[in-house]
């Protein structure tokens, strides 16, 4: 993907963090949207469907989070990655910034190189990272229907609602009933190789797959990864 066909949502109610990210992002030949609140993200976003939306979380209105949430039940905006850059560092910030549906979360301070890096890094993973390759797109398991072409899951004929990470982790585990999956695995083929992320993310989308899906019949192999039981 060319960096000039990039679309890139930036929101921080900073203007000083806002002029400094837009200028780096953009002197690598991206196309950068500014917003100053979670509301005008969304609608930038809805407006121009960015690759790749940055959100700071310490915002007026509507904090990041909660603009997270929405943004990833957009289906519009499924594709979008969602990255938190925030100086909040705590622990449980981080959980509940993977909950609310990101795909990373970046701490400030951050050099210029690094963030760059991990920019491209997240691009590069949107672009090679894909779905398990099978002919038949369509996964159907007693109540459970998944159609990988049009990024639609129902059980009991009821729309569920998933985000890109999500749809992709139950996808996988779904399209080999019984087979354990070993964590590394699920990292490589969901999150792709080249960026690192939290231990605990695999764990939180499986709780909110298992939160949208109660009756879904995921095991886990403690200490080794997950399987989709029969």
């Amino acid at each position: 993907m060319k960096p000039e066909k990039v679309r890139i949502v930036l929101a921080d109610d900073d203007p000083d963090i806002l002029e400094f990210l837009s200028f780096n992002l953009k002197n690598e030949g991206y196309t950068v949207f500014t917003s100053k609140n979670g509301t005008e993200a969304i609608a930038l976003a809805e407006q121009h469907l960015p690759h790749l939306i940055i959100l700071d979380i310490m915002m007026p209105g509507k904090n990041g989070f909660l603009t997270c949430k929405e943004i990833k039940q957009n289906s519009n905006l499924a594709s979008s990655i969602v990255i938190f850059l925030t100086a909040k560092a705590e622990d449980h910030s981080q959980l509940e910034g993977f909950e609310s549906g990101a795909d990373d979360y970046i701490t400030k301070p951050i050099k210029p190189q690094i963030f760059m890096s991990r920019i491209k890094a997240l691009l590069k993973r949107q672009k090679h990272t894909s779905l398990p390759a099978d002919k038949n797109t369509l996964i159907e398991i007693g109540k459970l229907f998944i159609d990988k072409s049009k990024f639609k899951v129902t059980f009991n004929e009821v729309p569920i609602i998933l985000s890109k990470k999500e749809f992709k982790l139950l996808y996988l585990l779904a399209s080999k009933p019984d087979h354990m999956f070993e964590r590394d695995e699920i990292y490589s083929k969901v999150w792709g190789d080249d960026v690192v992320v939290g231990d605990r993310t695999i764990d939180v989308h499986i709780r909110k797959i298992r939160e949208k899906i109660p009756e879904i019949p995921i095991q886990t192999i403690k200490g080794v990864g997950y399987k989709f039981s029969l």
